[in-house]
């Protein structure tokens, strides 16, 4: 099984910005957790982050027949970005989990809407980096089965 993780603009500033929401645990550290945690598993994991919505966009179209899922935190184009919705709608045979390391219906009014959960299997969220962990063990569960 191979999944990979999408992260979108600010999550290579994670243990940096708003550490009362985000943590202190920097991205580089998420990002081997991550990939620790899928190898652990037997599950093939690679992890990408873009600040720049074309090139989340690209990645989003090459997963097509090269990755069984895909965990994708948009960050803050959660909330306006119809390009990354389409993107992922394009490649709806594979399966996409939006995450969010904060529970975004209880921030701000303009987060708690996220115009991507409705093209993705499911959205998990507001378990710190412990999120990505939860939906590798979901599409494992879900791909395996």
């Amino acid at each position: 099984m191979k999944l990979l993780v999408i992260l979108g603009p600010n999550l290579n500033m994670v243990g940096i910005r708003k550490k009362e929401v985000y943590g202190t645990i920097s991205a580089e550290e998420i990002n081997r957790m991550i990939v620790d945690y899928a190898n652990a598993k037997g599950v093939q994991c690679d992890v990408f982050q873009s600040n720049h919505e074309g090139e989340l966009i690209d990645k989003i179209h090459s997963t097509l027949n090269s990755y069984d899922g895909v965990i994708i935190n948009p960050g803050a184009y959660t909330h306006y970005s119809y390009a990354l919705r389409d993107a992922i709608e394009c490649v709806a045979e594979v399966p996409f989990v939006e995450v969010h390391m904060s529970d975004i219906s209880k921030r701000e009014d303009f987060r708690k809407i996220s115009v991507t959960e409705p093209v993705c299997v499911k959205q998990i969220m507001g378990y710190g980096e412990k999120s990505y962990l939860k939906a590798i063990d979901y599409l494992y569960e879900v791909l395996d089965a």
